[in-house]
């Protein structure tokens, strides 16, 4: 028999809500979207046409009201409502996905670890990037050798928005957590501490660049791990032109891939996982190339093909976690090491100096 759909409630519904939660959640078996929660009217009749059956609730404590009638409660709203509204969830006896970064801080993301432990709940971060088809393709080639002994990672989340777009994410009020080292920052320090493990030391260089920007634009991060290997992040809105999303040396060959995973233009464009049959598969031209002594940009290399993405897997892990039939996909105490990263590189910044973890 097939078991009852987990019921799940989603507060937010702007661009992580509606692009990604939503469709996500919609296309997992085990789990159903029951009610999305938004004041935005306009919000509300989007979700409506998207979702016919769905429960609008115009306020979280709506939703808290029905905790009895729910399973799970997905926070994808604002950054600074992450912890109140996680926490909320958790005394109402529900567990709680949190979009990233789930906390400003790292003491706060333990703090809603420690709760969730003490309850007995699930706490997971959705840090999807972990399912992008590059990643994917660059830890088996990693588990595999292939790349022999790793020495220098280099991730690039790079965009050409040389006119602010304004919102919270832009916002210059610290406490928005806006600004590219705490939104792609996320990202690419969450692969990196997967890829490379635990760091010891981070440099970092923040700027605002754009006419009228209030937070940072253009980043760079710079870590030493323990294991030895070097990481280099670059996240930036003032990318002329772009970089190679991976560039990871190592004492055998090298392997550079260019572009953007596909998954989150498929999910802006209306596509959805399960209405797609090659959901996450890129076109040939867009491989990555692995080799030795040549760039890739001259032919050196030889081209790997790039392993699907796959966003739907982390709510799948997630069903399955919460049936106790697997481990949590993204613990908070992970993305509190994350944080650690990011609250030593904004001190980096800031002071202009190496910090020691």
């Amino acid at each position: 028999m097939t078991a009852t759909p987990l019921r799940v409630g989603l507060i937010g519904y702007g661009l992580a809500g509606s692009v990604f939660h939503a469709p996500l959640i919609a296309a997992t078996e085990g789990l159903a979207l029951d009610t999305v929660v938004t004041s935005n009217p306009e919000r509300q009749q989007q979700a409506r046409a998207e979702f016919p059956d769905v429960t609008l609730a115009a306020t979280a404590e709506e939703l808290f009201d029905r905790a009895d009638a729910l399973d799970l409660v997905v926070v994808a709203s604002p950054n600074k409502t992450h912890v109140p509204l996680a926490t909320a969830a958790l005394k109402a006896g529900l567990p709680v996905v949190v979009d990233k970064p789930v906390a400003g801080t790292a003491a706060e993301a333990r703090t809603l670890a420690a709760l969730a432990e003490e309850r007995g709940l699930l706490l997971s971060v959705f840090q999807n990037r972990r399912w992008d088809n590059d990643f994917l393709t660059l830890r088996r080639l990693l588990a595999d050798g292939e790349l022999g002994d790793a020495w220098r990672f280099e991730s690039r989340f790079e965009r050409w928005r040389p006119q602010p777009k304004g919102g919270w994410r832009e916002s210059g009020d610290p406490a928005e957590i806006g600004g590219l080292l705490y939104d792609l920052g996320s990202h690419v320090v969450d692969q990196a501490l997967v890829l490379f493990g635990p760091v010891t030391g981070v440099y970092a260089e923040t700027d605002v660049r754009r006419p009228g920007a209030e937070t940072d634009d253009d980043t760079f991060i710079a870590l030493t791990h323990a294991s030895g290997v070097r990481s280099h992040l670059y996240v930036s809105a003032t990318a002329a032109q772009l970089g190679p999303r991976f560039r990871v040396l190592g004492s055998r060959a090298g392997y550079v891939k260019y572009g953007l995973d596909p998954q989150e233009a498929a999910l802006r464009e209306g596509s959805r996982p399960g209405t797609v049959a090659d959901w996450g598969a890129e076109d040939e031209s867009l491989w990555g190339r692995i080799g030795s002594g040549e760039s890739p940009l001259t032919g050196g290399g030889t081209p790997v093909p790039t392993l699907p993405g796959d966003y739907p897997a982390y709510y799948a892990a997630v069903a399955d976690a919460l049936r106790g039939t697997g481990p949590n996909p993204v613990t908070a105490l992970e993305a509190a090491a994350a944080l650690d990263v990011l609250e030593a590189a904004r001190r980096s910044a800031r002071d202009k100096v190496t910090v020691t973890l």
